[in-house]
């Protein structure tokens, strides 16, 4: 019989048949490695998402629940359109895209409204 052998270290394993590391390190390092791009994707989107809210946050002034912003600018500051967290669509049919309470509606001639939702929406 072959003896067993740890998934990431290759030592020997000693103990329960079905063991599969030698310790928690081994364990961790390999379930890491192996989730690594995963975790990367995830990481990313997550970055973006903080970035667009920073800068939309950015847009409003302090006292106030909403602003108006050139598209252009939202642009150069490193806005990036296609991550938001979840569409809203009001009463009148206008769709605002929001990243978690900030949201934005674009307006006519390059312009974005941009709102914040309060905790009781």
């Amino acid at each position: 019989m072959e003896p067993r052998l740890c998934k990431e270290c290759e030592k020997p394993l000693k103990g329960r048949a079905d063991q599969k590391f030698c310790d928690d390190y081994c364990r961790n390092a390999y379930n890491n490695r192996q989730n690594a791009d995963a975790n990367n994707l995830v990481r990313n989107i997550n970055n973006m998402l903080r970035r667009n809210r920073r800068i939309l946050e950015g847009c409003i002034k302090a006292g106030e629940e909403m602003g108006k912003v050139q598209r252009q600018k939202l642009l150069q500051a490193g806005f990036d359109f296609t991550y938001h967290t979840h569409i809203y669509t009001n009463k009148k049919g206008q769709q605002y895209a929001f990243v978690y309470e900030y949201g934005w509606l674009a307006l006519d001639e390059g312009w974005c409204l941009v709102v914040k939702r309060s905790a009781k929406d």
